[in-house]
């Protein structure tokens, strides 16, 4: 047996907060959101999915945001994406060096932890 591949990550939210994830994972980060299966549905939580990315955002009582575990995403730009960040009022903090990569610390809005890196342009 070898693993290949991550299918998906799952992160927990608040019960009855939908529209906050929405807004945050599909209208900030851009990921359309897909339909749940039919006998998950009353569950709470969404999904979101776009090409090899798959988030699930499934509701945990009681809710305990992951502030130091997290998932990290490669973007093309980190630095514009933590000032669109700052400016829509998200908690944003910057990463350590590691090159080859900018890296910044994005918290939903549960403040789970996310890691966005992006890498150094040549110069």
């Amino acid at each position: 047996m070898t693993i290949e591949t991550i299918d998906h990550v799952q992160l927990a939210m608040p019960k009855g907060r939908e529209d906050e994830a929405r807004a945050f994972y599909g209208a900030f980060l851009g990921l359309p959101e897909e339909p749940k299966p039919a006998d998950m549905g009353g569950r709470g939580g969404c999904w979101f999915h776009q090409g090899a990315v798959k988030v699930h955002l499934g509701v945990e009582e009681p809710f305990n945001p992951a502030r130091k575990a997290h998932v990290g995403f490669q973007v093309d730009d980190a630095a514009t994406l933590a000032a669109r960040a700052r400016e829509a009022g998200y908690e944003v903090k910057a990463g350590d060096a590691y090159d080859p990569f900018v890296r910044v610390f994005i918290y939903d809005p549960f403040g789970n932890r996310l890691e966005f890196l992006s890498p150094v342009e040549e110069r």
